[in-house]
């Protein structure tokens, strides 16, 4: 009986000396009062030492392809609740390569960590971590989608496609899929769960601040590596990525950020409020931000909002930053606005660019003829190509739901305005359909490279481009402004859509996917609206006989050319649109988006009956020459 107590004794001492081990090596202590939870950025972050913890690195894969070293690895993250989260990612640089700046590049949601984007960046003279904070990676030899990433949480190691990925231990960061539960969204969830680290609300229970700290031991990883110049780490990333990278930029050792298409805009939780406002919030994080810092902000994207922008830049502490924002395109852009991004890291990383500043711009009210007049002054220290000037009555919708607010972002229509130059400045008026609503104005500046540059894209795609834009922060002119100044209503609705004339391309965007296809938000606008019962008109020249697709929002219609040297005129009705289910449209009036592309292909939703439909085909030919696109009364 003695020798057996003196044993359970020795097992409780020695369980005792394990459990205070444990909780001496887990990197945070588990919070169970609410008045230890942290209530801003400060308490939040201020005793994290990223640089702490050993990084247990683990090699996965290693090969090379075209003078590029290439690993995918893992490292520690951190220990939680008692057991290590390790971070999956692809890392690379030039072979020999040696004192290079380092990029953390962080991939948005359903994306992958990507081994283009470390290949690319390798060609322009970094080392590159794409950290795979979701699990998915794409490399040769080991790519891990959402099917892998179920394999690994599952443990199913005899399965033919099972790989090792990011393992978040005993909580869950992952996203699409999670590994326990999307309640809350990604990241707005502070409620304790199981999978998380506090057991009482708190930020350390959200999915962000997780991918946060990988974030910031990414830059541990970088400045340990031989190749690396700790000094000169740059950190960017596009979407819920883009979101990532304001929070990861608040660490000192960024020298230089690039947020695509978040970062600015996620504020609010009707649920936390405040303790989200105060840890989570983007505006928490915007205003600890001393680093060089240029937004990537299209027009019309969901995810980001432009009327955040200014807000964005009034928060940071600097005052080096740049905006870029490419019109009418929603959560992507085109090579020649991207590359901005890479420009302003070669700046500060490498001091081999140097962008121009922001454009100065003006709007003046009280004019002679009581039209709005913008004028924009650029920095000519680049060759400029041409200076766009847009404007909207779309900026939002009052007293609009979620949905109808998103809506309207994306479809929001673009008026160009066409610009004149006098001496060093561009100037523009812009014609008036309706004083009632706030307008919106920015001006994009396009430049000249002096040599073409290449990267890979928000979505991995290799874009070669031979120029760069710098926008202006949006500006808004008040209903109350336009009263007070008696500007007057110069603008008017009209029946033809598109004459094909002079910039009309500067109202239309496209994807490179298609050789010709052009898209337009016109006809959610008040001027290109349809009347009620209308049909649409379309003339248009094709050599040669082929299909095409006119697309109505989520309704198509297919039309056969004849071919030939005369204009073929064709006049459609609503019906003779239809979506996946075979549904007719009801009347043009309500559509916000027209295409005109040489095919589509339509796909069901999962889970449903519907099946894929193809319409149009490959182009025959030299592209089709529009003549004229309009409503018929």
């Amino acid at each position: 009986m003695f020798l057996k107590n003196i044993i359970v004794a020795l097992l409780f001492v020695m369980s005792s000396i394990l459990t205070s081990q444990n909780q001496e090596n887990d990197t945070f202590s588990t919070i169970t009062d609410a008045k230890d939870v942290p209530q801003n950025f400060h308490e939040l972050w201020s005793h994290y030492d990223a640089r702490k913890e050993p990084l247990d690195t683990e090699i996965l894969k290693e090969w090379e392809e075209d003078e590029v070293i290439f690993k995918v690895l893992r490292y520690r993250v951190g220990v939680f609740k008692g057991k290590k989260a390790m971070v999956a990612a692809i890392y690379g640089y030039p072979k020999n390569g040696s004192n290079l700046p380092g990029l953390v590049q962080i991939h948005g949601g359903g994306q992958y960590a990507d081994y283009r984007v470390v290949l690319t960046n390798a060609k322009r003279g970094y080392a590159t971590i794409s950290i795979s904070w979701a699990g998915r990676i794409n490399a040769p030899e080991y790519k891990v989608t959402p099917k892998e990433v179920k394999l690994f949480l599952a443990g199913k190691t005899k399965d033919a496609n099972y790989k090792i990925t990011t393992d978040w231990g005993k909580l869950d960061g992952y996203h699409a899929p999670t590994r326990y539960s999307s309640k809350g969204g990604y990241g707005g969830s502070l409620a304790p769960e199981d999978w998380s680290l506090d057991s009482v609300d708190s930020p350390k229970n959200s999915r962000w601040f997780l991918a946060a700290l990988a974030g910031r031991r990414a830059l541990t990883f970088l400045e340990n590596q031989p190749q690396v110049n700790a000094n000169k780490l740059g950190v960017y990333g596009h979407s819920m990525g883009g979101k990532l990278t304001v929070l990861t930029a608040t660490d000192s050792r960024v020298k230089v950020a690039v947020p695509s298409c978040g970062g600015i805009s996620d504020n609010d939780n009707d649920i936390y409020k405040d303790l989200y406002k105060n840890t989570i919030g983007d505006n928490s994080y915007l205003k600890e931000i001393k680093c060089p810092i240029l937004f990537l902000s299209p027009s019309n994207d969901f995810h980001g909002h432009l009327k955040d922008i200014p807000n964005a830049t009034s928060l940071i502490k600097t005052d080096d930053w740049r905006v870029v924002s490419s019109a009418h395109m929603n959560h992507k852009v085109l090579g020649e606005y991207e590359v901005s991004g890479l420009l302003w890291m070669d700046q500060y990383l490498k001091g081999s660019s140097e962008l121009p500043k922001t454009p100065e711009s003006k709007i003046k009210l009280k004019t002679k003829n009581k039209i709005p007049l913008i004028e924009v002054l650029p920095d000519n220290s680049k060759p400029i190509i041409e200076v766009d000037i847009y404007y909207t009555f779309q900026g939002e919708i009052p007293r609009a739901t979620k949905s109808e607010e998103r809506e309207n972002r994306i479809k929001r229509y673009w008026n160009y305005a066409n610009t004149v130059k006098v001496g060093d400045k561009w100037k523009a008026e812009l014609p008036l359909i309706r004083i009632d609503k706030p307008v919106w104005v920015y001006a994009n500046i396009k430049y000249r490279l002096s040599k073409p540059q290449q990267g890979a894209g928000y979505y991995y795609n290799i874009y070669k481009t031979d120029k760069f834009n710098i926008s202006t922060p949006i500006q808004v002119i008040s209903p109350e402004d336009l009263k007070k100044s008696k500007t007057v209503v110069t603008d008017k609705p009209s029946l033809i859509i598109e004459d094909f004339k002079g910039n009309w391309e500067k109202e239309w965007f496209y994807d490179k996917k298609n050789i010709w296809g052009r898209s337009t938000h016109k006809p959610y606008s008040t001027k290109y609206k349809a009347p009620k019962k209308a049909r649409l008109g379309i003339e248009l020249i094709s050599k040669e006989a082929n299909k095409m697709v006119i697309l109505l929002d989520d309704f198509a219609s297919e039309l056969i050319l004849i071919g030939g040297s005369e204009p073929q005129k064709l006049i459609l009705s609503p019906k003779d649109f239809k979506n996946i289910k075979g549904e007719s449209l009801k009347d043009f009036t309500l559509v916000k988006e027209l295409s005109l592309l040489p095919k589509k292909v339509i796909k069901g939703k999962k889970n449903t009956s519907s099946k894929t439909v193809k319409l149009g085909g490959e182009w025959n030919g030299k592209k089709p020459i529009f003549k004229k696109l309009y409503w018929v009364k």
